[in-house]
């Protein structure tokens, strides 16, 4: 039998040298968080561990244990027909479960009887996790950022495509959040992330990049939407050089058109989200921007929440949370084609990176 104990901090160094890491946990743990590209092989179903855990409480531990032995038998049984029959004998994967190592060991008992040399992360996730939360802010000091400043519908997350088409490095904590990152941004059918799971979306891309070369991210405030960004990476944001994108006014209220493209197509979900602003707005704007809406002057209202909403304030905010907004670059967007983004981006890498702050 080939089972080795493995550290976390040791599997969390090592972790892309393994054929594959199998999370032996069930659907839900699984999809609330886990290991970069972990296959999820459960021991136990979601609900099979109710079942189990309501003979433990109700019957005895002695029964619980004798039918989650069964279970857990049957499944790693399929497990191993539907996605081991064809691994050479050199396949090594890495397996964990939550903490005890129960669910991972069983599978790892049979696996290395076949003749896999098996790891098993000690601790399972949970120590896994702990040792990624240490290393995150030593992943994010080891690299310098420039940061991407702009009003609202200014094209910042654009042009964070454009530059990572153009082949910069681009930490996109909107795309990893599933959130544009504004009380207005709720992505619909796309929920957010838990907060485990974006840390270690955030771990996992910063480990990606190459010390060397600067990492190009959107300016934004401790949380987007439901998740908060690491203290270490909101800090080393606020201290970074910034970049300023600055867009019409007319361009700017068709780039929100085209980027919320469902705000126009369901009036109803509009005016749900535009009620959340009732406490800093009041009733009597908010309801005035619902009745535009359902008249069909979307577009007079996405102007009038620029005007009023986003737009006041915005460069005492950015100048009071990054330090180096008032020697932004300014990047003038002629206008919001992909082409103008295209140029940017080249004239942005083109030009001189500021040194990284000390």
């Amino acid at each position: 039998m080939s089972v080795h104990r493995i550290d976390a901090g040791v599997a969390l160094a090592q972790l892309g040298a393994f054929s594959a890491v199998i999370d032996a946990r069930s659907e839900s743990e699984w999809a609330h968080d886990h290991l970069p590209g972990a296959l999820n092989w459960p021991s136990l179903h979601d609900d099979e561990r109710a079942r189990v855990g309501t003979m433990y409480k109700q019957v005895s531990p002695f029964e619980a244990r004798k039918l989650g032995a069964a279970l857990v038998a049957r499944n790693i049984a399929a497990h191993i027909e539907r996605e081991v029959m064809d691994k050479p004998k050199n396949w090594q994967p890495l397996l964990y479960c939550w903490r005890g190592g129960q669910r991972s060991g069983a599978l790892g008992l049979i696996l290395g009887q076949i003749g896999f040399r098996v790891q098993v992360i000690e601790g399972g996730y949970k120590a896994f996790r702990r040792a990624m939360l240490a290393d995150l802010p030593a992943r994010v000091q080891r690299l310098h950022y420039r940061v991407v400043c702009g009003p609202t519908g200014s094209g910042k997350t654009r042009l964070l495509h454009a530059l990572h088409a153009a082949g910069a490095q681009v930490l996109d904590l909107e795309a990893l959040a599933s959130h544009r990152a504004s009380v207005l941004g709720l992505i619909p059918g796309h929920p957010q992330p838990s907060q485990k799971r974006f840390e270690m979306l955030v771990w996992d891309t910063l480990r990606t990049f190459d010390p060397a070369r600067p990492v190009y991210v959107e300016a934004e405030s401790k949380k987007v939407g439901n998740v908060t960004l690491p203290d270490a990476l909101i800090d080393a944001m606020r201290a970074s050089p910034c970049l300023r994108v600055d867009l019409s006014q007319d361009e700017r209220v068709a780039l929100l058109l085209e980027d919320y493209p469902f705000f126009v197509q369901d009036p109803d979900f509009f005016c749900r989200r535009l009620d959340t602003l009732v406490a800093l707005r009041g009733r009597a704007v908010v309801d005035e921007w619902k009745a535009l809406v359902h008249s069909g002057q979307t577009e007079a209202v996405v102007r009038d929440l620029l005007a009023r909403h986003y737009d006041p304030g915005y460069a005492a905010s950015t100048q009071r949370n990054f330090s180096q907004f008032d020697q932004a670059g300014a990047v003038a967007l002629a206008d919001r084609s992909p082409a103008a983004l295209a140029a940017a981006a080249q004239d942005i890498l083109a030009a001189p990176t500021p040194a990284a702050p000390h």
